[in-house]
This record gives structure tokens, C-alpha cells and sequence, in this order.
């Protein structure tokens, strides 16, 4: 049997699409030569790939089979290629990462910012996504490694894992907010507004639900992006949950006021992230991939918390 990797991307582009048409649009091919293609394919496996019956296209059992190699195929091609032309000094590789929303807000931004300083030809691509989705990536080797919560991964014998730094959540108003007057105020207070926050991670919905003496809770407002919650909280009477690594508070800089609460104490485990980097054992990272995880780590070691001196009134 002879496996083509331009056809198994095609296959992939008609997998993730589809679609003939937006299949071979997305590789750049005219509808015809893509559909020889995927017939091309077809014939050297021996069996439909795809049920041309249903308007979706699904992948056949056998479909699915050959998808999943293909995609781990493919990526060991591409990641092939690009630690060749690493390692042969010409540091104009690829590299592809995820991150969870927490660290996209403000670490990783500024890990590859001086990245790109040292390795100005490099191409960097990395995802936002929750660890559910980042963690199913790594594990099709679409990605290296991930920063995101590590919990679910600390235990496990298949990934290793680096800790970051904690870093701290905060209740938050705008400046003017008929809160941002009192020095502490009651759980009933803060609940009595509407709520602008993600409350994905497990530690934060345990705080919320604690706060507000429900079951369950289900904010006004939810969102994974810090920057776009920060934004209704500073229209609005909505309380927002701000992050101590988050860029956002240089753009709110004076218009935000940190909300105590009483009987919340400060130094509670679940105010605190538990982020890090998730990669896979036993698998060898590529040279731009631990030029990056130790980007990371510099500047996670010298970040300083934002919100102790700078952007958010106390």
C-alpha cells in the first residue's frame, strides 16, 4: 500500500471541511484535482473513505481509521522537517502550541514577545482553548505542549508537567460602582449584581457557588476572554473576577476597584491559579519548543503580580 502525504492532507482538509469545494479551497487545489485525489486515496487503501450518500460527507469506519493516523502522520512530517531545519542553525522553523484563556491574557503574550526577539524568522502559532481541547491536541501531536491548568495532568504517568507560579483572582467594579465605596463587603452585596466572569476553572465555580449559598451557579455574563469581561465591567454595574497576571489591567489602569470580601480569606487556596506547562512523556521536544517553555519560565520567574502596585485600586 502506497500512502501519499499530500493526499492525506487533502484527506484531512475533506475530514475537517466537509465539503469537496471548501476542501479544496482550504488546500488550494481546483475541485477536480482534489477530488482525484481523495479517489487516488481511496483506491490505494482500498475502500470509500467517505459516505458521498450524506450531504455532511462523514468519514466511513474505515475513514476514521486512516484519519486518525493521517493527522499523526502529517504532523510528524511537519514537525520532521521543522527540527532539521532547526538544528541546521537556520532557526525559521514552526512552532505550534495551546494555552488556556488565563495565561493568553498576559504571560504568554509577553514570553513570545521575547521570543521573537531572539528568533525573529521563527513562526509561532498557538491556540486558545480550554485543557479538555488543548489536552486532545497535544495527545494528536498537533501541539508540543500546552500552558493551561495542570491538575488533571499531575498524577498522570503520560504527561509531565512544570508548575507555574500562582498567581491571584480578584473580585472587581468599576470605579463608581455603588460597591467600590465600602472597605469589605458582604457575599450578599457582591451576589445582589450581576456577574461578568468565566467560572471554567473548577476553583473559581467553588468560590462562586460558595459565595452564593446556591447549588450551582450560572453568571449574567460568561466569557473566556478577560479583556472582553473587563469591558462589560467597566460599562456596567456587573462585578468582574480579575487575574494578578492579566494585561488587561494596564488598560483599565485607575478605572477598576478591587473588591474584599468578608469572610474570604486571602490566602484561600481556590483565589489561586494552578497553571503551568503540560507536554508529553517521553516524547523529545524541538529546540524552538524548549526555547519557548523557557521563555516562559523567565519571565514567569520575573513577572511581577500586576495588581500589587499597578492598576487596580485597593
Amino acid at each position: 500500500m502506497h500512502i501519499d502525504l499530500r493526499q492525506l492532507r487533502h484527506f484531512i482538509a475533506l475530514a475537517e471541511q466537509r465539503s469537496f469545494v471548501a476542501g479544496a479551497q482550504a488546500v488550494n487545489l481546483s475541485q477536480s484535482a482534489f477530488s482525484r485525489s481523495i479517489q487516488a486515496l481511496e483506491h490505494s487503501v482500498g475502500c470509500q473513505l467517505v459516505d458521498r450518500a450524506r450531504k455532511d460527507l462523514p468519514p466511513t469506519k474505515q475513514g476514521q481509521v486512516l484519519l486518525e493516523h493521517a493527522r499523526r502522520l502529517v504532523s510528524g512530517a511537519q514537525q520532521m522537517a521543522n527540527e532539521i531545519s532547526q538544528f541546521n542553525g537556520l532557526e525559521a522553523g514552526e512552532l505550534r502550541f495551546g494555552c488556556g484563556p488565563a495565561p493568553a491574557a498576559g504571560l504568554i503574550p509577553r514570553a513570545i514577545g521575547s521570543f521573537i526577539g531572539r528568533y525573529p524568522k521563527a513562526r509561532v502559532h498557538f491556540q486558545v482553548d480550554d485543557w479538555q481541547s488543548l489536552s486532545k491536541r497535544l495527545l494528536s501531536e498537533e501541539f508540543e505542549f500546552f500552558v493551561a491548568d495542570t491538575r488533571h495532568f499531575e498524577a498522570d504517568p503520560d504527561y509531565l508537567t512544570y508548575r507555574l507560579r500562582p498567581r491571584k483572582w480578584h473580585f472587581c467594579c468599576r470605579a463608581g460602582h455603588p460597591l467600590a465605596a465600602f472597605e469589605r463587603i458582604t457575599a450578599e452585596q457582591l451576589m445582589s449584581y450581576p456577574l461578568a466572569v468565566s467560572i471554567r476553572p473548577p476553583n473559581l465555580r467553588k468560590v462562586i457557588v460558595d459565595l452564593s449559598g446556591r447549588p450551582d451557579f450560572v453568571p449574567n455574563v460568561e466569557c473566556e476572554n478577560s479583556a472582553s469581561l473587563l469591558g462589560v465591567v467597566l460599562r456596567s454595574d456587573a462585578i468582574g473576577i480579575v487575574g494578578a497576571y492579566s494585561d488587561a489591567l494596564h488598560h483599565a489602569r485607575g478605572d477598576l476597584v478591587r473588591l474584599k470580601i468578608e469572610g474570604l480569606a486571602d490566602d484561600l487556596e481556590e483565589l489561586y491559579t494552578r497553571y503551568g506547562i503540560v507536554s508529553r512523556a517521553g516524547y523529545r521536544l524541538s529546540p524552538l519548543a524548549e526555547a519557548m517553555i523557557e521563555q516562559i519560565k523567565v519571565i514567569d520567574a520575573a513577572d511581577e503580580e500586576v495588581c500589587s502596585l499597578d492598576g487596580l485600586a485597593v
